[in-house]
């Protein structure tokens, strides 16, 4: 028989979302897979919505919003599938989507995690994320995020990590490294994932042929002040937990000036102090993170110069900066053609 995967959708009031979501879903050609819907305590009738349209699907509603990580982690618990499969409610995956994932993991025990081709849904031609990139100085950003669509490749490639918006894992390696930290509640909890996994000798793959489209942040929404204070915060306890030393006090500085560069950004151009005030309350939980830091390090079987490889080179801040620049574009159009 066929690996089981359970898919763990997450709904936050995304009641507009779930038809086109869990419509999809529903039509995967792999044939052993279950759909768990992880409420978190909407009020906009989803719930409801989807015991009516799709009765098949089980459903975990929580009496308080536990955000992504949380969120997943209670349904990852609950389930016994051989992969976990993470989607984002604002996706439409293609009929192949879950079998291109695991026909991927299969290949390769230590494949822990792999990433979906990730293309705007409102823009398909363009692509949101090809899985996590991720340099020297701690910066992690969407992989080819911008792009156009212009990948002939079908193969398999090795990233850094997936993004979970749209994500394969393998349960066995949840086991061995943990689940999201719920202290993150939402944003770069699957860039500590893959940082994690990757220490302890995980491998991740992209694969081009396991497609979703996605509306991006629909949730948290882009450039919002909640969205930039858990970025900023969530930012440094993925360093103070990750990094390896000694290499971690070799590139600290630039870590701080790129790090820096970008709070001031913030401040002086869009006036937003959300990044600082975000980056603040993750230096308040440096003696916790500390103690989460040693548990990590103590079990990484990875030396840096192995993980190094899988890093993308430094760049100057001006095309740090127009990384993010599609994801703006992105969300206007998305939300302009949903008014």
């Amino acid at each position: 028989m066929k690996s089981k995967v359970s898919v763990i959708v997450i709904n936050w009031n995304g009641k507009h979302h779930l038809e086109r979501c869990l419509s999809s879903v529903l039509q995967q050609t792999y044939p052993n897979f279950e759909v768990v819907l992880v409420d978190n305590a909407s009020t906009d009738g989803s719930v409801e919505f989807v015991r009516e349209r799709f009765p098949g699907v089980r459903i975990i509603r929580n009496e308080e919003n536990l955000g992504f990580a949380a969120g997943d982690n209670v349904a990852i618990r609950t389930t016994r599938g051989d992969y976990v499969a993470t989607l984002n409610n604002d996706t439409q995956v293609d009929p192949r989507w879950l079998e291109e994932l695991v026909s991927a993991a299969e290949a390769d025990p230590k494949v822990g995690m792999c990433a979906s081709k990730m293309l705007f849904l409102h823009q398909p031609d363009i692509i949101n994320s090809t899985g996590i990139s991720l340099d020297k100085a701690g910066i992690a950003w969407d992989r080819r995020g911008g792009e156009p669509d212009q990948d002939t490749g079908i193969e398999p490639i090795e990233v850094f990590g997936p993004c979970a918006g749209a994500a394969l894992y393998r349960r066995r390696m949840l086991e061995e490294v943990g689940l999201f930290d719920q202290d993150f509640f939402a944003y770069l909890e699957d860039v500590d994932l893959a940082w994690r996994a990757r220490l302890m000798g995980w491998r991740c793959l992209y694969v081009p042929t396991a497609r979703v489209y996605h509306i991006h942040s629909a949730t948290g929404l882009e450039g919002s002040p909640f969205k930039n204070h858990l970025l900023g915060r969530n930012k440094v306890w993925t360093i103070i937990k990750n990094y390896p030393s000694p290499e971690l006090f070799l590139f600290l500085p630039l870590i701080t000036l790129y790090d820096l560069g970008a709070v001031l950004y913030a401040l002086i151009i869009r006036g937003d102090v959300n990044p600082l005030s975000g980056r603040i309350a993750g230096l308040r939980g440096l003696v916790r993170f500390l103690r989460k830091r040693g548990e990590i390090q103590r079990k990484r079987v990875i030396p840096f110069c192995a993980l190094a490889r899988y890093l993308n080179p430094i760049e100057n801040p001006i095309k740090v900066l127009r990384r993010y620049r599609h994801l703006q574009n992105a969300a206007s159009e998305a939300f302009g053609e949903e008014d």
